[in-house]
């Protein structure tokens, strides 16, 4: 029987960047998260799985099943869930049509124009077509995704020890992203090239995921969002009744320990 557990109400909700399929997926943060929403419409902005580890070596747990699971069950309650496939799930652009395809009650779109309560308009999209790595040489992008993927199964190991020692989970991963100078231009010529995609739209922003990086700026008269990722943190991109946008730490707000889904979801089943 489950726990009765507090629900937070949201006219719109953003997330991108799951991977399930890798071991690096937060499984555990984002069940945790998709319990305790509630929201009219929700976007699943790019690499929701992650065909291209999937590819390679198959992993799959439990906690990815019930993600999924959580998600229909957003679809069948009345939510209009919106899948914009990203770099990593590129294998279902495949099946894109002009005006988009439903598949199980989640409409598959390759981007999405969303008009916040308050009348402001946003483009929102994965980001990688704007990634000049993953667009001109693909062969390097994979290759600086296994060193990610290495770097994340060190930040994974890391979080095991902070667990026992009492400490809540704190991403190492995005933390040494921050500190080299050359990821914080590329992340600011994404973040420049985005927004300006926007702006030639006449839109008033843009929401992306695709780098890993939480972020709410204004670039030049445009409103830049990147809603962050459920891999180096547990961030999401949340719209309040009367269109004020809210970036979420969901792991800071909730002072989750790492694995601590995991010990939830074990007395909920019980």
């Amino acid at each position: 029987m489950d726990l009765p557990v507090s629900v937070e109400h949201y006219r719109t909700v953003f997330i991108s960047d799951l991977h399930l399929g890798t071991r690096g997926c937060r499984g555990e943060f984002l069940a945790d998260f998709l319990r305790r929403v509630r929201c009219d419409r929700l976007y699943l902005v790019g690499d929701i799985i992650d065909g291209w580890r999937l590819r390679k070596a198959w992993y799959w747990d439990q906690q990815h099943d019930e993600v999924v699971r959580l998600i229909l069950r957003h679809a069948r309650s009345g939510t209009e869930v919106i899948y914009i496939p990203g770099n990593h799930d590129e294998m279902f652009r495949a099946w894109l049509q002009p005006d988009g395809l439903e598949v199980a009650g989640i409409r598959l779109m390759r981007e999405a124009v969303h008009e916040t309560a308050d009348g402001r308009q946003f483009l929102v999209m994965h980001g990688d077509e704007f990634d000049s790595v993953v667009r001109y040489a693909k062969f390097l992008a994979v290759l600086g995704d296994w060193a990610y993927t290495l770097a994340l199964e060190i930040n994974r190991w890391f979080n095991a020890v902070r667990r026992r020692m009492g400490y809540p989970y704190w991403s190492l991963s995005a933390w040494l992203k921050r500190q080299v100078k050359e990821a914080v231009k590329a992340i600011d010529r994404f973040e420049n090239a985005l927004a300006g995609e926007a702006r030639r739209r006449g839109l008033d922003g843009v929401v992306c995921g695709h780098i890993h990086h939480a972020e709410m700026r204004e670039v030049n008269g445009v409103l830049y969002i990147n809603d962050g990722d459920w891999v180096e943190s547990c961030t999401a991109l949340v719209e309040h009744a009367d269109g004020q946008l809210e970036l979420i730490d969901w792991a800071a707000r909730n002072q989750l320990s790492f694995f601590a889904g995991r010990r939830s979801e074990v007395l909920q089943t019980a």
